[in-house]
Formats: C-alpha cells, structure tokens, sequence
C-alpha cells in the first residue's frame, strides 16, 4: 500500500491551491476527499489485460517492484523500481490548450549494498488513453504490456495472447554519472498466480474511503546484472511486485505506515500493513497470507501483531529498524529487521524503504527476507 506518499509532489507540481492553516487529512493529505473523482468500487471484478495498464479515472496509481538480490560473492543486495502516475485533475474537469497535460508522471529507482545506498528521481508530465503515447516520456501501455519514464522501463516478456502480461518482465535503469552510476537489466520470471488484497475501508463509510485496489506478484524469481559503485555484478533472487490504483489511501486519523513485504524460507509470502494514528485506537493493522500455491487468507488485527523493538537515528528522525511481527495461529514469532539501517529515500517526498531479514524472535533461526517502507516519521 505505497507510493501514495508522493502525492504531495502533485499537488505542488499541479498548481493545486490549498489553505496553509488547514490541517493536512493524514499523511502527506491523503487521508482528503478525493473530490470531482469517481466512487471506486473497492471489491471491483478485475479484466486482464486491461487492468495491467493506467486508470485515469482515479487519482493514484503505481507499479512497485522491489528485490532481494545476491552476487557472486553472496553478498545481499537490494533493488527498488517505482513508476508513479497522478491525475492533476478530475477525469471530467476542463483542460484548456495544446500542451495541457492531465497526468503527473514520477519514477523511483535504488539499489543498495551495505552501507551504500543509491538513489535517483525523475519526473514527467503527460496523458492517458493517447494513440500517439508510445511518443510520451513516460507513461504505461497494457498490451503490449510497458511502463516508462525516460530509459527506465518495465516491460512485458510475454508474447500477446500466450499468457498473462506480468508473467515474465524485464526490468532496467541507470543513473549516475562515474563512480556514483548505478543501475541494473534484470528478468522477472514469476513462479505463482498474481494475488489480491483484501483491505478496511479508511473512512466513515463513504464511498471515497474504498479502496484503492491492490494486486501483488511476489512469485518472482530474477536474474540479470546489477552495476554499482564500478562494478558489474551478475545477480539472481526474489523480487516483489505491486499494483495499486484508486483515490484514498488513509483515513484523516492516519499518520503514516509501516509496509512489509516477506519471502518465508518455507515457500509462503506475507504482507503486513500497519496504519499509523495518533493513538492506538487510530490504528488500522491488517495482512495477506500467501500460500506458495498462491492461495492468500487475509489477516486482521486478531489474527497478527506488531511491535517495533529498536529505533535508530536515520536521517534526523528515530525510526523503528527492529520489529516484532507474530502469528499466533500459524505458531510464528518472528523477528524483522533492516539489513542495514542507512537505507533513507531522500526524495522529493522522503520515506525509508529497504531490505529486511526474517528470523524466528526466540533463537535467531533464519526464516525468510524481504522489504520494508516506513513514512510518516
């Protein structure tokens, strides 16, 4: 449930007028009406090839990839490549000139090694639905399946018609000039089903607090080269995918969140996301279950908990680097932790995001990796 954090960059880029004395509605505003939008239908039936592409109607969308990588040597790396897409107005608002642009196009990629962490942004405006958009800086076509902004991409391996779109993808990106380039090529080749997410509504039952949609192929298995720090390193792993779109993230009551993405060493995969208030009854925390069949249960705040154990100082902020996640009715007590706390996102909207290990709380025994994202702090 990410990406939503750069919404503010919009707003500012857009021109959006806004009264400075007006108390933000959660995080960064998203917890606001998403006024002129239509109404999205949370539990919506989905269409393939369809959906893999923009919805313009909404406000928000994203394709979220993130990876936990190794080298040669066995050293862990990490990877992050983010498309964003925010409608600069309501689908039926006036637009007036040759040049109007309706869509706000932002791009994220990373990739960290101990304690380096690399971190590039770019930005583009455009629009949605246009023959000609193949042409654009950036943007996202469903069949043949492509996301871009500039020469960063993400696209389809798959040929038209022999099978879902997001089944094999090839990832790339480079940034940086001399000994700062970073990047990395990478193939995606998915080993499970896309999953969907079940989630709360964030509001007091009105139409706007559905929502947004969230998809997941956390199937992944990669191979490729990463290149940093003047190095050429063939790599191979696990990565993570997510696909969200709609027009509310958060009630106003919200603060921030904590995101974690795993990869158990006994096949399943978990999603925990936990809704940050002002005090406890504030709170929202609820999960996805997921067999490695791709089978998913959703979990409640019964049914999971979490408790941060370690802050440390990062970037000017005490952040929560050390966590207690438990199952109780899956027997698993566990402990997530960041591999390496320097693993800030000094972007326009900054957040930390990185890669987590997994170990049982009691005895330390390896159980998993996978990512985490905290805003808000």
């Amino acid at each position: 449930m990410r990406g939503w954090r750069l919404l503010v960059v919009g707003l500012l880029l857009a021109g959006c007028e806004r009264d400075p004395t007006e108390p933000r509605a959660g995080f960064a505003g998203l917890g606001a009406d998403a006024e002129g939008f239509p109404p999205l239908a949370s539990e919506a039936a989905l269409a393939f090839p369809e959906d893999h592409g923009p919805h313009p109607g909404t406000r928000l969308e994203w394709w979220y990839l993130t990876a936990n990588l190794r080298g040669p040597d066995g050293a862990p790396l990490g990877i992050q490549w983010t498309l964003f897409r925010r409608a600069l107005r309501p689908p039926t608002a006036p637009t007036s000139g040759a040049w109007a642009a309706d869509q706000l196009w932002m791009a994220h990629v990373a990739v960290s090694r101990g304690a380096t962490h690399r971190v590039a942004e770019r930005f583009a405006r455009g629009k949605v639905g246009e023959a000609t958009l193949e042409r654009h800086q950036a943007g996202v076509t469903a069949a043949p399946f492509r996301a871009w902004l500039d020469d960063w991409h993400l696209e389809s391996r798959v040929a038209e018609g022999t099978g879902d779109a997001l089944d094999r993808l090839e990832v790339s990106a480079e940034a940086g000039r001399g000994e700062a380039a970073f990047g990395y090529r990478l193939a995606l080749d998915a080993q499970g089903p896309l999953v969907r997410h079940g989630k709360p509504a964030f509001g007091e039952g009105s139409a706007e607090a559905a929502g947004p949609i969230y998809l997941s192929q956390p199937f992944y298995r990669v191979t490729g080269t990463v290149t940093l720090e003047g190095e050429r390193l063939a790599v191979s792993g696990r990565a993570w995918l997510d696909r969200e779109w709609g027009n509310r993230l958060m009630a106003p009551r919200h603060r921030g969140w904590d995101w974690f993405s795993l990869h158990l060493a006994s096949g399943h995969k978990l999603m925990v996301y936990h809704l940050r208030g002002e005090t406890a009854s504030d709170t929202t925390l609820f999960g996805t279950w997921i067999a490695a069949d791709g089978e998913t249960r959703t979990l409640d705040a019964e049914a999971l908990s979490l408790m941060p154990l370690t802050t440390r100082r990062v970037a000017g902020r005490e952040l929560p680097t050390r966590w207690r996640l438990t199952l109780p009715d899956r027997g698993l007590d566990l402990t997530v932790a960041a591999r390496h706390p320097n693993r800030w996102m000094a972007t326009s909207v900054p957040y930390w995001e990185g890669a987590v290990t997994v170990r049982d709380h009691e005895g330390g025994l390896p159980r998993g990796e996978g990512y985490l994202e905290m805003t808000g702090y």
